[in-house]
């Protein structure tokens, strides 16, 4: 029998323990109910009864000894599992930073715009992208043959169908004014933003697709000064108090007189225009059941591509369309 313990002993100690499959296979095999430890304790019975006791504490021993590499094993497999910092590892560090979308540039641009008009006491209206010929053209002042219908070539949906009107792609987010101005009486003061759309050769400057904000401003006594002032805000707030810019006489069928604003871009080294602007014409107020005697006031339309180029130094709108990660990357952080 104690030939039998120093046996079992020796296979304990020559157990090799490297995986937590090889430690669990220690303990089925030593420690386990049926394992050979455990075994040996039902036998003590069977031993003469002077050698018993003597047997008893060989046999406990050898448990102890086996329990011991057990936990001695699994406490250094644990841990082996986990890293240990090295001399190289510095835990003061600051973790890396994880990568993030941001918002697109027009996004940025279009949310500026808005932040500076409500700061002005502005209010949003939105619209419809699919409008009809009347809230598009008619109640703007263009007249079904008028020439300025042709400064805006225009995406029809539906044309020249019997007692239909025109369907047409908003060239202007100039409707959304007239559908104020029939719900609401004046005074009124707020912006629409959207997208609008142009049968346009794209290039540099020009996109079949882009963004508008444009603002109405109607009551009593509202005068040009105001409108000028307006815009000499928004191009400061925009581009801060140091931008060049000029105001210079213009047509626009809805409005009376006329003007268009430019900043100096100096990528291109030259001006670029970025809204068109004017008093109301009084036959747009008319059309919308506004009496011109009474109220006056201004609107104003300006490019959030053209915005946003000048005011981050981009000098292709395409770019801005191209889903270019490289440029898109640049503005996560500026919103």
């Amino acid at each position: 029998m104690k030939d039998t313990v120093a046996q079992i002993a020796e296979e304990i100690k020559d157990f090799a323990i490297t995986s937590e499959e090889t430690l669990e296979e220690y303990r089925l095999q030593f420690l386990s109910k049926k394992g050979k430890v455990t075994s040996l304790l039902s036998k003590i019975g069977t031993a003469p009864k002077e050698e018993r006791a003597e047997l008893g504490q060989l046999i406990n021993k050898l448990k102890q000894e086996a329990q011991t590499r057990y936990d001695e094993a699994k406490q250094e497999l644990q841990k082996s599992s986990t890293k240990q910092f090295g001399a190289k590892d510095d835990i003061t560090l600051p973790g890396a930073e994880p990568i993030v979308g941001g918002f697109h540039p027009l996004t940025i641009g279009m949310e500026e715009i808005k932040s500076v008009f409500t700061r002005l006491g502005f209010t949003i209206a939105d619209g419809p992208e699919l409008e009809d010929d009347f809230h598009n053209f008619t109640a703007l002042n263009f007249p079904p043959e008028h020439p300025a219908r042709d400064m805006q070539d225009t995406f029809f949906i539906r044309k020249d169908e019997k007692d239909l009107d025109d369907l047409v792609l908003r060239t202007h987010t100039s409707p959304v004014q007239i559908r104020l101005m029939k719900d609401q009486k004046p005074p009124v003061r707020a912006i629409m933003p959207g997208r609008v759309y142009r049968n346009e050769s794209v290039t540099y400057k020009s996109y079949f697709m882009f963004h508008q904000v444009e603002a109405l401003y109607v009551d009593k006594n509202v005068t040009f000064a105001e409108l000028k002032e307006t815009l000499i805000i928004l191009a400061k707030m925009m581009f801060g108090d140091d931008v060049k810019y000029r105001l210079r006489p213009s047509y626009f069928p809805f409005t009376e007189p006329s003007l268009e604003m430019d900043i100096w871009n100096d990528q291109k080294d030259t001006w670029m225009e970025i809204l068109g602007a004017g008093m109301v014409d009084p036959n747009v107020l008319k059309a919308v059941d506004v009496d011109p005697e009474i109220y006056s006031g201004f609107a104003l339309g300006l490019g959030v591509e053209r915005m946003t180029m000048a005011k981050y130094g981009l000098t292709d709108i395409r770019d801005m369309y191209q889903n270019d990660v490289r440029l898109l990357s640049q503005f996560n952080q500026l919103i």
